[in-house]
C-alpha cells in the first residue's frame, strides 16, 4: 500500500510572507514542495461553499480538500494583502482538520521591489505566471526582459480561467493586486489602484470578489472595461474583451 506520507506537499494561498513560509516549512517538512492553492487544479467540488463564492475562494477550499492526507499544512494570508473570505477559508480549513499558519502583512514588510515582469514585453499569461512565481522565489531574473510601453492594461487578479489572457498583445502591463505582488506590496492599496492614464485598461475581477467595486469605479475614471466571470470565461466576454482592445 502507498503512503500518502511520501508524496505531501505544503500549500499556501495569497501572498503570504516569506517568514511564515519558511516557519511552516521547519516545522512541516524543509524539503516539501509549495503548491498554490488559488489556481485551478482539476480539483472536484467540495461542497464546504456556497455557489456564490469567488472561485479562487472556492478553488482554494476545493484543492486542499483533494489533496487531502497529501497536504501537510497550508500557509493563508489572512490579513489585507487578501480579503475577509480568504480569512474564512483559513477558518474552515481548520475545521476540516488541515493545519494552517495564517500570514498577515504588516508595515514593516512593504519592501518595495522593482518591476521587472508587469512591464515587459512578454505574453500576457506568461507575464503572470512568472510574477506569482515571485510569492516564493524573488530573486532577480539573470536576464532580465525588455520593457515595452504599454498599449494595453490588465488590471486585477490572475483569472480562474487563463484564456483571457491570450487576447491581449505583448506590450499589455500588469496593474492591480498583480502588480502589487511583484512589488512585494500585496496589501498597498494606492499601487492596487494606479494604472498609467489613456492606457486602455481591462479592469477584471472574478465574481463575488470585493474587488469588483475597485474594478467598476477604475474603469469609469478611466473610460476602461469592467469584466467579471465566475468560473470559465464564455465566448460573450472573450468577444466582448477581444473588441475593447481592438476598437481601443
Amino acid at each position: 500500500m502507498n503512503d500518502p506520507r511520501t508524496d505531501r506537499v505544503l500549500g499556501y494561498y495569497g501572498f503570504p510572507r516569506r517568514a511564515a513560509l519558511r516557519q511552516a516549512r521547519e516545522r512541516f517538512g524543509a524539503r516539501l514542495p509549495l503548491v498554490d492553492l488559488d489556481v485551478d487544479r482539476g480539483a472536484p467540488d467540495s461542497g464546504a461553499l456556497p455557489a456564490t463564492t469567488c472561485r479562487i475562494v472556492a478553488n482554494i477550499v476545493d484543492n486542499a480538500a483533494d489533496l487531502g492526507p497529501r497536504l501537510a499544512a497550508v500557509v493563508a494570508s489572512v490579513g489585507e494583502e487578501k480579503c475577509d473570505r480568504g480569512r474564512h477559508a483559513a477558518w474552515l480549513l481548520r475545521r476540516r482538520g488541515i493545519a494552517v499558519v495564517e500570514s498577515r502583512w504588516r508595515g514593516e514588510d512593504d519592501e518595495r521591489r522593482p518591476l521587472v515582469w508587469a512591464a515587459a514585453r512578454l505574453p500576457l499569461r506568461e507575464k503572470i505566471d512568472r510574477i506569482m512565481a515571485t510569492v516564493v522565489d524573488p530573486s532577480p531574473p539573470a536576464e532580465p526582459p525588455a520593457p515595452c510601453a504599454p498599449t494595453h492594461g490588465f488590471w486585477g487578479v490572475p483569472p480562474h480561467d487563463f484564456r483571457i489572457l491570450d487576447l491581449f498583445p505583448e506590450t499589455t502591463h500588469a496593474y492591480g493586486w498583480v502588480r502589487c505582488v511583484e512589488a512585494g506590496r500585496p496589501a498597498d492599496l494606492e499601487l492596487e489602484c494606479f494604472v498609467d492614464e489613456a492606457v486602455p485598461t481591462v479592469f477584471f475581477a472574478q465574481s463575488f470578489c470585493a474587488k469588483q467595486d475597485l474594478a467598476h469605479h477604475l474603469a469609469e475614471r478611466h473610460r476602461g472595461l469592467a469584466v467579471d466571470c465566475h468560473r470559465e470565461i464564455n465566448d460573450s466576454i472573450l468577444a466582448k474583451v477581444e473588441a475593447f482592445l481592438k476598437l481601443s
